[in-house]
């Protein structure tokens, strides 16, 4: 049984929690309120909008030292909707491995929506998890726990695939604010 801590209460931490009860594994919630505690899990999912990552980091920065730490954010600049806040040569998931160097980032679950997680299907597909990182332990750790969630995953190759990976979530993410997709659609990987 692997233990996870989710740090975000929001629907993408609640369907992440699912996925990984469903597992048999166990889930530490911490939203805004839960500050003093600490983190316990082996796997911790950043289940936050982009802009508080790094408040979450300046908080609990040296308790993600040795963990894996899973970004799933997607850093959309929310004042336009029309565009990433990152270089086009970088990601958010590179910036937050750079403040993190003790621990083994990866990106993940930042191309689904919560429902789709939840229904475990988009559309007559298995949701697909897609998992960059460089560190191919924590890799098949994290894709275990989803699969174990019911989930299909998908090693999506090194930490560079997260730009590829935020732009997927970006372009997802326009199309259902223009109402193109739903919130409960959205990609399907044929694998």
């Amino acid at each position: 049984m692997t233990q996870v801590s989710i740090i975000g209460t929001g629907t993408m931490g609640q369907a992440i929690a699912g996925v990984v009860t469903q597992g048999g594994n166990s889930v530490q919630s911490l939203g805004k309120a839960d500050a003093d505690q600490p983190v316990t899990g082996d796997i911790v999912v950043l289940a936050v909008p982009h802009p508080a990552v790094a408040e979450v980091i300046a908080q609990r920065g040296d308790q993600l030292a040795g963990r894996i730490v899973v970004d799933i954010t997607n850093p959309v600049d929310f004042a336009t909707f029309d565009s990433l806040t990152v270089p086009a040569d970088g990601s958010a998931a590179d910036a937050i491995a750079a403040k993190l160097p003790g621990s083994r980032v990866l990106k993940a679950f930042n191309t689904t929506f919560a429902g789709t997680l939840a229904a475990g299907t988009v559309g007559p597909l298995a949701t697909t998890v897609l998992v960059a990182g460089d560190d191919a332990d924590a890799k098949a750790a994290l894709i275990e726990v989803v699969s174990g969630g019911g989930l299909k995953a998908i090693d999506a190759g090194g930490l560079k695939r997260a730009r590829e990976l935020e732009a997927l979530g970006f372009l997802q993410l326009t199309l259902a604010a223009s109402e193109k997709v739903t919130w409960n659609g959205g990609f399907g990987v044929v694998a």
